[in-house]
């Protein structure tokens, strides 16, 4: 495995490669679907990429926890969560690899 990360300046240097638009215009349309994709996801909608897997958000309803060291009862509060659930062609193509 590596340390590598894929950010958007990778993103928006990948779509330059590929498409042939500037880098600005590369970076914006990166920064549009990410911001597309941030949005629907707040207004509590999934975002589903096809062969790539689903985005949503859960809400978590209010429980105790522990502290591990401790061991002291500590209350979390309701929050919504983002999940990721992987499409069946991600997974597949994520075991190939390891397959080394």
């Amino acid at each position: 495995m590596t340390d590598k990360t894929l950010t958007r300046m990778d993103l928006s240097e990948a779509v330059f490669r590929e498409v042939g638009l500037s880098r600005n215009e590369s970076a914006q349309l990166v920064e549009s679907v990410l911001d597309h994709m941030s949005d629907s996801l707040v207004k509590g909608e999934q975002v589903k990429i096809s062969s790539f897997g689903t985005f949503s958000v859960r809400n978590k309803s209010a429980r105790v926890g522990r502290n591990p060291k401790t061991g002291e009862e500590v209350p979390i509060n309701p929050r919504r969560v983002l999940t990721f659930r992987p499409s069946h062609l991600m997974k597949d193509r994520v075991a190939s690899g390891n397959k080394s």
